[in-house]
Parts: structure tokens; C-alpha cells; sequence
């Protein structure tokens, strides 16, 4: 493997590449022009995975409620919420006035059939397995909705914050149109989506929340990073959502230009396919887990800039990765775990990656593939469209993909669509075992923090043994802006629902 430019000489490359002139403001006019690499594959909040589907929506969708950027749960559709005494019940209280973006108000009945959607299994809803201890739900009126659960389930609060919990309208369920037309009760109405090129937002007059400030988003796509940061130089878009660290770093040095920096919670990791062979043997995972150096990789692809990570990155639950199973590298026992495998020789691994999403997948799948070549591993790098990418994902259809996969405020929200055997996505992650499954219920009811916390460390040291999956690192999520535009905060999900609090003081 080549060895990467260092992070100075690659900087100064770009410096002299792009465009320095001076920055002349915009029309003056109180849109907001952004600017993200990777376009949304569709409009459906219950079924979209890919980021930037989920960073459009959560525009456009609210749930009952979300997060603040210490991952506090705070209100958004409910006002209120409550736990019965046993546990049993969560009853909530929707805010008077909340309507949707075609003129209906948000009603108990909306929220009943969004989350009965969610949980029918012919809507391939991402995160149904959050919600599975829901038995029924009963509105009995308009503003007040109470879930009965079949036990007691202490995350389930945290998998409602989710924007592929939203509420949608029951109108537009019963029509089918959930996926064509995106109506929402979210703080801005897409006006116009032209995949790939241009989306158009306008404000919300009849949202709910204080806000929002400025008329309208108009989010251009533009799949060069570069392109993206020139264009901020020039003053042709005032923000953006960038990807890769090196462009970041770069905004981090111009002195008319913001850089927002928060820990990420999402996480960096080659998924293995365990269903196919030799990766359905044990001594092979467990190879490439002890073949890779994640710090490597780290410092590659993203220039050192995030922590090599077990798979739990919520502050409150991680812990020293060095203590996992083979984090420290060790290609004398990845050979030996082969041999004892059967395949002293090596073998072939396909391993798929996206262009775009993450920024770093194709240095990512480059320096993992020289790495296990060292234990005689062959890897071919597939790259693929994110769209062709995300249905292969969702197939479950191939070797290995290097992925980046999307944080959770608790674990088991985190975790549940893959770890458990009732998981919407345990077909995509390919391995469950007693001790995941029995792992996961207890951390479900289990309500004393360090408690919680311990049973998920267990959790942890398993699933890293068994190695379905290798943890690499987890980053930083970063945007960029003038310095006119006002009140934005960086969040560890991503999220840019605070764009709603926006102001442009030009």
C-alpha cells in the first residue's frame, strides 16, 4: 500500500488548487443555500437508512419526540409523556396546534396508524425491532395516546426520538402515498426534490416550534467536497455538511469561514457477512479481526481525526476498546486462526463500499484490503452508487461492506435491528446467538444505570469476539458556515433539525 499524504502536503495541495477570492454575500434574502456531497434515496422516514435521506426528512418529519445535543430526550409532537407506575403504560399528550404541512392537525389517530405502520412487517420499517413490546395502542382523545406495552421497556422513550419514528398522516397511509409525497408537520415543507441535483424547502408558517427564522433551505448536491469548500470561499452557499476530515480540515484554516465540530456517535466498521462461506467459521472472523489495525485505518482514512472504538460510542456506555478482543493487532495469530480454519492459504473477499458515504469508504476498503493481504486475504474492492449500495445492504448481499452506520442515544435502540432474533435487520447482520439475544432483553428492562451499563459491556466483549462485524473508529460530525449565519448547534447524531432556529445576519 502506497502511504497516504501527509496531512500538511495533502492541505496545501488543495490550497493551491481551489479558488481564493474574496467572499461576496448572497442575494439578500432569507434563504438558507447549503450545500451536502450525497443526495437523499427517497422519501419514506420509515424506511430510509441513508444519511442523507435522513438529514433531508428530519426537515420535513417530527417524531414525538427528540434529542438535544447532550442526547437529551426533549418534546417535539408530544408535549408531554409519562410512564405508569409497573412500566407497562407510556401515555403522552400532543401539543395543541401541531397540524401537518397539508392543513390537518396532528391527532392521536395519526400517531396510532404511523407506529401500526411501522410495526406491520410488509413496510420493511428500519426500526420496527424498537417497538416490538408495543401490544396495542389507544387514543381516547384527540390530543392523548397510550402504548401498552407487554413488558417493561426502558429504551423504547429513546427509539421515539428516531426520525424513522415520525408521524405521518393517517390520510396519507391510507392513501399509499408515503414515499411519493413528503407531508410532514416538520419546521419547513419540501417544495421541490430533483434527486441528485436540488432540493427546495420553504418555511413552515403554521409550525409549532419558535421558528423558523429564515424563509427557506435551498440544498444544492454537489459530490465533490472541494467543489463544496470553493464554494464556500466564494460565498455561493452559506453552510454545509461535509463528510470528509481532510475538507474539514481545510475549513478549520480559513479565517472567514465556521467550522462545526461534535463527537460522532456514529460508528466506522466492516460488517462480514456470517451466512456465507468461510465467514460463517469463527477462527475466520476472528482472523480478520486480528489481521486489521484499526488505528491504521483511522489515521488513513480520516487523518487521525475521531478514537478507535468498540461498538459502543454513546459516551455513557463506552469504554477502553484495548480490552476487546484483539484490538491490538496480531498477524501471527490471524495466520494461525486461518490454518486452524482450514484456509492456511488465504481466500478471496469481496467487500462493497459507497461512494460518497462515507467520504472515507474507498481509503477505508483500501487500507483494510492491504492489510489482509498480509494473512493472505485477497480483497476486490466493489464501489458502488449509494443507491445500488443501500439495496445490496439491505440484501444482504455480499461478502463484506465497510459501512457507516448511524449512532443511538441508548444501546439497545442502537443495536436491536441487528443483535436480537426478532431484529428487522438481523437478516443484513447474519448472526444472533443465545447470549446476544439473552444480552439484549435484560439491558431492555433493566431501569439502574450502572446496571445497564455493565450487562452492555458484556454485551460488548461477546459481539467483539465473535467478531460478525469489526468496530474500526468513530469520528466527528462537521459542518461549515459563514460566519452571518446564527444559532445553529452541531449535534453527535448529525442531525440538522436545529436548522429550524436559524438566522441569517448578513
Amino acid at each position: 500500500m502506497r502511504n497516504p499524504l501527509p496531512l500538511a502536503a495533502a492541505i496545501a495541495v488543495l490550497l493551491a488548487a481551489a479558488p481564493h477570492a474574496a467572499s461576496p454575500a448572497l442575494a439578500q434574502d432569507d434563504t438558507l443555500i447549503m450545500a451536502w456531497a450525497t443526495d437523499a434515496t427517497g422519501l419514506d422516514p420509515h424506511r430510509q437508512t441513508a444519511f442523507a435521506s435522513i438529514r433531508l426528512l428530519e426537515l420535513v418529519y417530527e417524531p414525538l419526540v427528540t434529542l438535544n445535543a447532550d442526547l437529551g430526550i426533549e418534546p417535539a409532537l408530544a408535549e408531554s409523556w409519562a410512564f405508569s407506575d409497573d412500566g407497562l403504560t407510556l401515555t403522552f399528550t400532543l401539543r395543541d396546534g401541531a397540524g401537518f404541512h397539508n392543513g390537518q392537525p396532528v391527532t392521536a389517530a395519526d400517531v396510532r396508524a404511523s407506529f401500526e405502520r411501522i410495526l406491520d412487517e410488509a413496510t420493511g420499517a428500519v426500526t420496527r425491532a424498537n417497538f416490538l413490546s408495543i401490544e396495542r395502542i389507544e387514543t381516547p382523545d384527540a390530543r392523548t395516546v397510550v402504548f401498552h406495552l407487554s413488558r417493561q421497556d426502558v429504551p423504547v422513550l429513546t427509539a421515539m426520538t428516531d426520525l424513522n419514528a415520525a408521524i405521518v398522516p393517517v390520510s396519507a397511509i391510507e392513501a399509499g402515498t408515503i414515499g411519493t409525497r413528503a407531508i410532514g408537520s416538520g419546521p419547513f415543507l419540501l417544495d421541490d426534490w430533483r434527486p441528485n441535483e436540488l432540493s427546495a424547502l420553504s418555511a413552515n408558517p403554521d409550525w409549532w416550534g419558535d421558528g423558523p427564522s429564515i424563509d427557506g433551505i435551498e440544498v444544492r448536491v454537489m459530490p465533490d467536497e472541494s467543489a463544496i469548500l470553493a464554494a464556500l470561499r466564494t460565498g455561493s452557499i452559506d453552510f454545509a455538511l461535509l463528510n470528509d476530515p481532510l475538507i474539514a480540515a481545510l475549513v478549520a484554516r480559513e479565517p472567514d469561514l465556521e467550522l462545526n465540530r461534535a463527537p460522532a456517535i456514529s460508528y466506522h466498521v466492516l460488517q462480514l457477512n456470517p451466512s456465507r462461506a468461510p465467514m460463517d467459521q469463527l477462527a475466520v472472523r476472528q482472523a480478520i479481526a486480528c489481521a486489521i489495525d484499526r488505528q491504521q485505518v483511522l489515521d488513513t482514512a480520516s487523518l487521525g481525526e475521531g478514537r478507535v472504538t468498540g461498538p459502543l460510542t454513546i459516551p455513557a456506555y463506552s469504554s477502553a476498546p484495548e480490552a476487546l478482543f484483539c484490538y491490538d493487532r496480531d498477524v501471527d495469530r490471524a495466520r494461525r486462526l486461518l490454518a486452524e480454519a482450514g484456509h492456511a492459504g488465504g481466500f478471496d473477499l469481496s467487500v462493497i463500499a459507497a461512494r460518497g458515504e462515507p467520504a472515507t469508504a474507498a481509503a477505508e476498503a483500501q487500507v483494510i484490503q492491504a492489510q489482509l493481504s498480509e494473512v493472505g486475504i485477497a480483497v476486490e474492492i466493489e464501489m458502488l452508487e449509494l443507491s445500488v449500495y443501500v439495496d445490496r445492504w439491505l440484501n444482504a448481499d455480499f461478502d463484506a461492506a465497510v459501512a457507516l452506520n448511524g449512532g443511538r442515544a441508548d444501546p439497545y435502540t442502537m443495536y436491536s435491528r441487528y443483535w436480537t432474533r426478532d431484529g428487522n435487520l438481523q437478516g443484513v447482520a447474519n448472526y444472533i446467538d443465545d447470549t446476544l439475544d439473552s444480552l439484549m432483553a435484560r439491558g431492555r428492562v433493566e431501569t439502574e444505570l450502572a446496571a445497564r451499563q455493565a450487562i452492555f459491556a458484556e454485551f460488548e466483549r461477546h459481539l467483539t469476539e465473535q467478531a460478525p462485524w469489526i468496530w474500526l473508529y468513530h469520528g466527528f460530525e462537521y459542518t461549515a458556515q459563514q460566519p452571518y449565519v446564527d444559532g445553529f448547534v452541531p449535534m453527535p447524531n448529525d442531525s440538522l433539525y436545529g436548522l429550524s432556529r436559524v438566522s441569517l445576519n448578513r
